[in-house]
């Protein structure tokens, strides 16, 4: 067997758990399966796409990044419509795509999952010629994505906190929504592009999407009073939200959103500015990433409740051993 060469990106300062050893260790466990690791460490925005890109046009087999859903972003644009396969060490605060294709929380496994090198090709979506592979969102997420994105710690609880302290001041928003031909208006709190099922912490924003079907997924979260949006929250929370009557969904390959005013949206979770009209579009099988063999089927409730002990069971781990 031929030895492969990967290049490892690592973002030091994405999400809460250490980082330190990893070079070290996903080397020496990657030897083991002749693959040859190369590490780099990313300092500011856009040097993981352009590190991404070079390793695919020098004949790197791979490319391995440990950061957060923006990394695995910048990684993926990068590889996108090359051969160059992309591997996901899930070390953000969402984890947004590792966890919609089945890749494991735990490093060992999500290791593993690259060492069986079973992948599949992935869909994109393209907001206004700007690339997200989880879900573009406009409204209230958008605006606590641009709040999180300003704290000085990450992690899930910090997110909680931007959400709980947007909650009681936002005001839902009048768009119209161009599909297959029909506008909608809307006055929405909340419309979720989604490529991949969830947000990332187990929020399933669209428990039906797949990565690889060309199509997107349209939550709208209907404006509604605080008990409502309550209820929205635990639904989203059980990948129940598609059965909530404060919800409207759609399945289609493009969709157009205009609204008012500028303001912020999100693209994996990362935030930026657009402008008032906004054209979106799936872009089928554009991107090789490995993901476990056998997919396992969502179910509502019974899905969330799994991962999130899987998470619990996970921290712990990371608490007792050392990478180094």
């Amino acid at each position: 067997m031929s030895e492969k060469k990967a290049l490892l990106i690592i973002n030091p300062v994405s999400g809460t758990r250490s980082k330190h050893g990893l070079g070290k260790f996903v080397t020496t466990r990657l030897s083991e399966s002749d693959i040859k690791v190369k590490t780099a460490l990313t300092k500011k925005s856009g040097d993981a796409m352009k590190m991404a890109r070079e390793a695919a046009e020098s004949g790197f087999d791979m490319v391995i990044t440990a950061g957060g859903d923006g990394t695995v972003n910048e990684v993926a644009n990068g590889l996108a419509f090359t051969d160059c396969r992309l591997g996901i060490l899930p070390f953000g605060s969402g984890n947004g795509l590792a966890r919609s294709l089945g890749i494991p929380q735990d490093i060992y496994a999500a290791l593993k999952v690259i060492e069986d090198s079973h992948s599949v090709c992935c869909d994109r979506g393209l907001a206004n010629g700007k690339p997200f592979y989880c879900t573009f969102g406009i409204g209230f997420d958008a605006t606590v994505s641009e709040k999180f994105a300003n704290e000085k710690r990450r992690g899930r609880s910090t997110y909680i906190r931007s959400v709980l302290r947007e909650f009681l001041n936002y005001k839902s928003q009048s768009y119209a929504i161009l599909i297959d031909g029909k506008v909608i208006t809307e006055k929405a709190l909340i419309i979720a592009v989604c490529n991949a099922s969830q947000y990332g912490n187990n929020a399933y924003i669209a428990p039906k999407a797949k990565l690889t079907d060309g199509f997107l997924d349209i939550t709208v979260v209907h404006s509604g009073n605080p008990f409502s949006n309550i209820f929205v929250g635990v639904d989203l929370m059980a990948g129940n939200i598609d059965k909530n009557r404060s919800i409207e969904t759609f399945k289609t390959p493009s969709v157009t959103i205009t609204r008012l005013s500028d303001g912020p949206v999100h693209l994996d979770g990362e935030p930026l500015q657009m402008g008032h009209k906004i054209d979106i579009v799936c872009e089928p099988a554009t991107l090789n990433v490995f993901a476990p063999e056998k997919e396992i089927m969502f179910r509502p409730i019974v899905s969330p409740l799994r991962a999130m002990f899987d998470d619990i069971r996970y921290d712990l781990m990371d608490k007792i051993r050392h990478l180094d």
